[in-house]
């Protein structure tokens, strides 16, 4: 259940209409590589292609072969692509908003990456002093928002996956679901230190479905514990726990914010839905993955080997066939179908095999 009518998730993401109260001048994005848009690539090793191989066509620091879920709610709200924080060439203009991303990161520090949502949310706080004391001078308004687009922002999370990930691959799955109170606290603190800065509409996706992720299956699957739909359950029982507690606390949160608005977006129910129903939607099988390998021979996207004259790594010739670009990444095509979800509202019952309207 959305905290929100799915009138008022409309309402925000229709610019224009006439019941829409939102018209957003920009997106402050935290996350990890689902909505990771160069950061990682800026802060670490540049992402090579084939990553970006459908719409870029060329890399374009996000681990897809093409658009991101943020993109396609940017394009919605009439705003340029979020450029990375950490992307000083790239990113030439930041007044639509930025993008504080990066790939591997997670809601509590240790993990993957050190770009914790802590210090995603410091970063923000820099680039808001830094832009209120610069905007009235030089020729700043032309690269920055004004210092009262803050408050009339669009904030969005879409951050808790590497949480999960980093606790199944070190941890006990108990432990992972022990963890996640802790885990959800950190990301509540946050929230709260946006509000305290004068934000007012977040935007918060769940997580997915850990356990159908092409890798997950490939290292965490066992006798008798994968679901109908080839997914690991047991990790994707921990994801939905994760889920259930993260919409209790957001609930909440608003009771403590009076001015708040806060839309919890099912983006697990959106992608297992596409899972269970990849066939009828013209998919592939959604385990197979388009670029890399961890087959026989565990070779990431964007390198290649060759081991006994077979070829490991190679992209394959149809990515918007697949729902999974490199077995942990969802590919363009299917965040495109994620991402018309949301924008229409109709997050699907993942029992039900009905057709959701598509973008265009």
């Amino acid at each position: 259940m959305l905290f929100k009518l799915i009138t008022i998730i409309l309402a925000t993401l229709s610019r224009g209409s006439a019941s829409n109260h939102y018209n957003f001048p920009s997106i402050y994005n935290f996350g990890d590589s689902n909505s990771d848009t160069g950061g990682g690539s800026a802060a670490f090793t540049a992402v090579p292609p084939p990553n970006g191989m459908t719409f870029f066509g060329t890399p374009s620091g996000r681990r897809c072969d093409g658009r991101l879920i943020i993109d396609f709610i940017a394009e919605q709200v009439k705003l340029p692509y979020l450029g990375a924080y950490l992307d000083s060439i790239g990113a030439r203009s930041f007044k639509g908003g930025a993008n504080f991303a990066i790939g591997g990161a997670s809601i509590r520090p240790g993990g993957y990456s050190p770009f914790n949502l802590g210090v995603q949310i410091s970063q923000f706080q820099q680039f808001k002093a830094r832009t209120v004391d610069l905007y009235n001078h030089h020729d700043s308004k032309v690269t920055l928002p004004s210092p009262e687009d803050f408050s009339s922002a669009l904030y969005t999370f879409d951050i808790g996956q590497n949480d999960l990930s980093f606790g199944f691959q070190h941890t006990t799955e108990d432990q992972v679901r022990a963890s996640i109170p802790d885990i959800l606290q950190h990301l509540i603190t946050t929230i709260q230190q946006l509000y305290n800065e004068g934000a007012r509409v977040f935007w918060v996706h769940n997580t997915g479905p850990h356990g159908c992720l092409p890798y997950s299956v490939i290292y965490g699957s066992k006798s008798g514990n994968l679901d109908p739909n080839g997914c690991v359950r047991s990790q994707n029982e921990v994801a939905q726990e994760f889920n259930r507690q993260l919409e209790t606390l957001l609930t909440q949160l608003e009771t403590w914010l009076p001015k708040a608005m806060i839309i919890y977006i099912d983006v697990y129910s959106a992608k297992y839905a596409l899972i269970s129903n990849a066939k009828s939607q013209g998919f592939v099988d959604p385990m197979r993955f388009c670029c890399g390998s961890y087959y026989e021979c565990h070779v990431d996207c964007g390198k290649r080997v060759v081991v006994n004259s077979t070829v490991y790594g190679d992209a394959c010739s149809d990515p918007q066939a697949h729902i999974s670009w490199d077995g942990i990444h969802y590919s363009e095509a299917a965040n495109r179908w994620v991402a018309g979800l949301i924008i229409n509202g109709s997050i699907l019952d993942p029992q039900k095999s009905t057709e959701p309207a598509m973008l265009h």
